[in-house]
């Protein structure tokens, strides 16, 4: 056979066998009288990739960690006051002397502060937000199961805007610690939380920065906030507050607190307060029922060219913490710390700006030695500091628990010193606890301060929880007004027979 004849008859052959290849392939994806889309899609063969055939790469496998936390990441929701009737008069009321637009029945508008929380313990302790709580005078939470509870409030920390909650459960599912020390920047994470109001949402992103200091705490009283935010591009919008932000582990690493935006939605990233901050903060209140501060007691500033220029100094270091001042009888003082020290580390970690500083000795409690190393005229110098709280000494400072008075199922307790000068009175009482459902109905909450109550001797005015109680007894059997405010100032009123 030539040559010539040996490749037609191959061409043919090919030929024969593509026609036949295509013939068969098309009766294969005919339904064949299928009935049922499953039977449909089974016949076809443009998906060929089947689950398992497709295998996550562990470094981003988000699964088994979305998994393991998101149930134990609740919804917060905290009443915070009364809008309705604030501005009615109660003496008009009381004499019977009708409001223009005041209709009989007229509903009263409970605002509510909307956030996220993260159970750390399987008894039922939940960290959030501050401000997520602040003010509140009842804070629910919502499981991702939806069952629910009523929270008290175990302690709060306004200067890192951190809160410990407590409800009543057993064997609950909670999240783990981590270290965020050990977080690297580009590192995976998941932030869970229940965004405007869509419960047990899960976003993705990276570690974007560490010790961001973006200036949105404020301490009025002592100007010692903490900011030393973990910077993240994981999707956090209103309603994340107080969520989990968790490594792939399933480990907490921070509490989502913030965005950056102009718009009050997402515009690129959050930040979260890291866990090795808010573990301490958790101790303190849990032991305490306070936030122990130690204090270095030094003024300070980030090393920068431009802090160089304005000094007109040349710094041997590009990064670090230089010392503008030591206060007297301060644990930097009594450590041998002068002004124009730049400290370097504490404890053998890097100190690279305030924000990093600020949140190592943040950890510490009064009473705790840390180890500084400063530069000082080109030498690397190393001293032990005791550190102290703010009144100038190490002792530990528990929070005193104001004494409470019972009259019919209500506790009330004296109006605490900072809240009289918050909301300017000269005094009161707390309702801290209600189990009289009277007094429910009537209107009364948890956390409303009485300033004053109207009877049939007139209006007399309440100084203390103790004369509180005596004025009740006074007018038992007389139904009577009473008023006063919520902790963010909203003023109300009910009225309510006393038994």
């Amino acid at each position: 056979m030539s040559k010539k004849l040996f490749f037609v008859g191959v061409l043919v052959a090919a030929l024969v066998g593509g026609v036949v290849a295509i013939a068969g392939v098309s009766f294969l994806l005919r339904p064949q009288n299928a009935d049922s889309f499953d039977e449909k899609q089974k016949s076809s063969f443009v998906n060929l990739l089947s689950g398992g055939d497709f295998t996550v790469p562990d470094g981003i496998n988000f699964i088994a960690s979305a998994e393991l936390v998101t149930p134990a990441v609740v919804h917060v929701k905290s009443e915070v006051g009364y809008t309705s009737r604030s501005q009615r008069d109660p003496i008009q009321e009381f004499f019977g002397i009708p409001e223009p637009g005041m209709g009989p029945g007229r509903p009263n508008a409970m605002p509510i502060s909307s956030g996220s929380g993260v159970i750390i313990s399987p008894d039922g302790y939940i960290v959030t937000n501050n401000h997520v709580i602040e003010g509140a005078t009842r804070v629910d939470i919502s499981l991702d199961n939806n069952k629910r509870y009523e929270a008290t409030v175990i302690g709060t920390d306004p200067t890192t805007d951190l809160a410990l909650l407590k409800i009543e459960g057993d064997n609950l599912p909670f999240i783990k610690f981590g270290d965020s020390d050990q977080t690297k920047i580009g590192e995976w994470v998941l932030a869970v939380g229940n965004p405007f109001d869509l419960n047990s949402t899960v976003t993705a992103g990276i570690i974007s920065a560490k010790a961001r200091n973006i200036g949105i705490l404020r301490d009025v009283e002592n100007n010692l906030q903490i900011e030393s935010f973990l910077q993240t591009d994981a999707v956090v919008n209103p309603g994340n507050s107080g969520g989990a932000l968790v490594n792939l582990a399933g480990e907490l690493i921070g509490i989502n607190t913030a965005i950056a935006s102009s718009t009050g939605t997402f515009n690129g990233y959050s930040f979260a307060i890291p866990s090795t901050l808010v573990k301490k903060v958790m101790d303190d209140l849990l032991k305490y029922g306070a936030v122990q501060r130690g204090l270095l007691g030094v003024q300070i500033q980030n090393v920068s060219p431009e802090l160089a220029d304005y000094l007109g100094k040349k710094f041997p270091v590009e990064q670090g913490v230089y010392v503008g001042g030591v206060n007297e009888n301060s644990a930097g003082e009594e450590a041998g710390l002068k002004e124009g020290d730049i400290i370097v580390s504490l404890d053998g970690k890097p100190v690279n700006n305030v924000a990093n500083l600020q949140e190592l000795v943040a950890r510490k409690r009064p009473g705790d030695e840390v180890i500084v190393s400063y530069l000082r005229d080109g030498k690397t110098l190393t001293t032990t500091a005791t550190l102290k709280n703010f009144s100038g000494d190490t002792n530990i400072v528990k929070r005193e628990e104001p004494k409470t008075f019972n009259f019919e199922g209500i506790q009330f307790e004296d109006v605490k010193q900072a809240t009289k000068d918050q909301l300017q009175i000269a005094g009161g009482a707390v309702i801290k606890s209600n189990a009289n459902e009277a007094w429910r109905a009537a209107g009364a909450r948890n956390g409303f301060i009485i300033t004053s109550i109207i009877s049939d001797s007139g209006r007399k005015r309440v100084s203390s929880a103790q004369d509180m109680i005596n004025l009740l007894k006074d007018v038992q059997g007389e139904e009577i007004v009473v008023l006063g405010m919520f902790p963010d100032g909203t003023e109300y009123y009910f009225e309510i027979k006393v038994n």
